[in-house]
């Protein structure tokens, strides 16, 4: 487990629960420009918190953040195990970022590095060298008249010492360079362990500023030693600083594997507050148009509620960029109605329920123009219906 002062992370085994779950969102556009949306396979993350389960909001040092109750909760994977929950889910975004220059190199943990276990097998052995060399300078000043001198015990123990002393002097060059020597075979021995630890660098950028990035690896790993297809899982997490125009340099460490494990697949996912956005590394990664992104997500919802029926919602937007302001001044903040195609379009917004009462206002209808819906379902079937819609708490 890696942990840092300013760049937060933490690490934890898991065992993978497999699904497929559609994530969906929509994005406004403030420049008016043409979108690009892009679909990739990402990952929904979980926490299993006292049976129940908790998606990720953040990482925070060796801790995991989730939202319990409408607040924050801090769960230390330093101080218990964390039980993740990760379901592969196939996402569209129109917010992407740029990962550059990706290295990824096995590793050793510090205390298991070969260097440093030799740069101590050194000191070791200088310390022993010393250590016998002293004892062979006080044997050497003995006075020889006293050598055979019994002590107050009936012991010689000059004697023993002067000869320990010989013993050792004459030996120390010996000791000090097994010493030397043992610690060059831990080395090998070490070397021939393997690594236990993975080192990760990258730079990353995003033309959109992300404010609260953190990042997911997830690698697969075939442990030695073990039964031939075995797979066992590290997920490691790292908050980030944010993310601009400018690409800044990503490094770290992650630690917990099992010495000379070889790696099966290697992912990175990026979040933001929770929310996952694609990146050029991103699995099974398609860039789409607003046609066919939209094409998608009703494809998509008439799929996951084949025998649904549900009301028309508004799921992708393609809004003014006044309308922010518009709203600021007190217009537009009263629920509207309009009649929603069962291919997702409307055109026109009424004061009603009924639609029977139009609203005469060229600028919203423009607006609900570039709105695009779910459409209402009727035990799975796509039909006209009409949807509620108050553009000031519109998320789309």
């Amino acid at each position: 487990m890696n942990t840092t002062l300013k760049m937060k992370s933490a690490s934890s085994l898991f065992s993978a629960m497999v699904g497929l779950a559609a994530l969906i969102p929509g994005t406004l556009n403030a420049e008016g420009a043409q979108k690009e949306y892009t679909l990739f396979e990402g990952a929904n993350i979980s926490v299993d918190l006292a049976n129940k389960v908790y998606p990720l909001r953040d990482v925070n040092g060796s801790s995991w953040v989730v939202i319990v109750d409408g607040q924050e909760k801090v769960i230390s994977a330093a101080v218990t195990p964390v039980n993740l929950k990760i379901v592969p889910s196939r996402k569209l975004t129109e917010e992407t970022a740029t990962i550059t220059g990706l290295k990824r190199e096995p590793a050793y943990t510090f205390n298991n590095d070969p260097t440093v276990k030799m740069t101590r097998g050194l000191v070791n052995a200088a310390s022993i060298s010393a250590s016998y060399q002293a004892v062979a300078n006080q044997a050497n000043a003995v006075d020889p008249s006293v050598i055979n001198t019994p002590s107050a015990s009936g012991t010689n123990s000059t004697v023993t010492a002067n000869l320990q002393g010989q013993n050792s002097s004459g030996d120390a060059g010996q000791v000090a360079a097994s010493g030397a020597n043992a610690s060059i075979d831990l080395q090998g021995k070490q070397e021939a362990a393997g690594y236990d630890a993975m080192s990760v660098e990258f730079e990353i950028a995003s033309e959109k500023p992300i404010p609260e990035p953190y990042i997911v690896t997830m690698t697969k790993f075939h442990p030695r030693g073990t039964v031939p297809g075995t797979i066992q899982s590290m997920v490691f997490a790292k908050a980030l600083e944010p993310i601009g125009a400018k690409a800044t340099k990503v490094k770290f460490s992650e630690e917990g594997f099992p010495f000379d494990y070889e790696v099966v697949d290697f992912q990175i996912h990026l979040y933001n507050a929770g929310t996952e956005i694609a990146t050029n590394t991103a699995e099974k990664r398609e860039v789409m148009t607003p046609d066919q992104a939209f094409d998608y997500v009703k494809k998509a919802y008439i799929e996951a509620h084949k025998s649904g029926t549900i009301a028309a919602v508004p799921v992708m937007g393609d809004l003014p960029p006044d309308l922010a302001s518009q709203i600021a001044t007190g217009k537009y903040t009263d629920s509207i109605y309009v009649k929603v195609s069962k291919d997702g379009l409307a055109d026109q917004a009424f004061a009603d329920s009924r639609c029977s009462k139009r609203i005469e206002d060229p600028y919203l209808d423009a607006v609900v123009k570039g709105i695009r819906f779910k459409p209402a379902l009727a035990e799975g079937v796509p039909v006209e219906g009409v949807a509620e819609l108050n553009l000031s708490r519109l998320r789309i």
